[in-house]
């Protein structure tokens, strides 16, 4: 079924949203996403000079790391001088921070809509398993690894802003788990911090493209390690 979505400039979005029988993202989801995103100013439009310039470094830091990518790298992957780079932003401190944000955004934003698609409140943490595993292994939000990698490169204030957005994102997890594991469990930040990783390792190990195990397959597994099983349901060594 063809998913419309509609996003307000809070990160809501209207309740008309047609529901994928799969739960995967279609192409036409995600282009509304974005549009909508844009048009509500909380992402760059990536046509733009400084568009280029985020997603050119959001690459960079991610290929290369924070400390070694240079102003002069960000610009020479755009076809402009390195001091052009100034009429957009005032550091390349304040380009990552510009970038993790846009980067936490569009995944927070990814996720809200994979949730409401899903129709039980299993399927909602599948979502939440399978939205991060896509997003840490670059196939849907590039330039996540960074959100982790380089949160230590940016100063108290920075991570401050960057930190505000990322509570967002976090309690859409933690609101999934609940439903899951239960209201009175008081420990859902210490199960949201081991699942996170445990999702964040994957990266060391798992290749999307490999033919033993798939992502789904992977998001799958996840869940059934982390939510209590009937017996017949117990998961299968892989």
């Amino acid at each position: 079924m063809t998913a419309k979505v509609k996003f307000k400039t809070n990160g809501s979005f209207n309740t008309k949203v047609g529901k994928s029988n799969t739960g995967a993202e279609t192409a036409e989801t995600k282009n509304l996403l974005i549009a909508e995103l844009l048009a509500s100013g909380q992402i760059t439009d990536p046509a733009s000079r400084r568009g280029q310039l985020l997603n050119a470094a959001a690459r960079l830091f991610e290929q290369k790391g924070y400390t070694a990518t240079t102003v002069r790298d960000i610009a020479a992957a755009v076809g402009i001088l390195s001091g052009s780079i100034f009429h957009h932003f005032s550091s390349k401190e304040d380009i990552l921070c510009c970038t993790m944000q846009e980067v936490t955004r569009f995944a927070s934003a990814r996720m809200r809509v994979a949730i409401f698609q899903a129709s039980s409140a299993e399927d909602k943490l599948r979502a939440c398993i399978r939205c991060e595993l896509e997003a840490i292994h670059g196939l849907a939000v590039p330039g996540f690894s960074i959100l982790v990698n380089e949160w230590r490169s940016l100063s108290a204030s920075r991570q401050a802003l960057v930190l505000g957005l990322r509570d967002h994102y976090e309690q859409l997890w933690l609101e999934s788990l609940s439903a899951v594991l239960g209201t009175q469990r008081r420990d859902l930040p210490l199960v949201r911090r081991l699942l996170l990783g445990a999702l964040a390792h994957t990266h060391n190990w798992f290749k999307p493209e490999g033919k033993e195990l798939t992502l789904p397959q992977l998001a799958e597994q996840v869940f059934v390690l982390f939510v209590p099983q009937p017996p017949s349901r117990q998961p299968t060594s892989l």
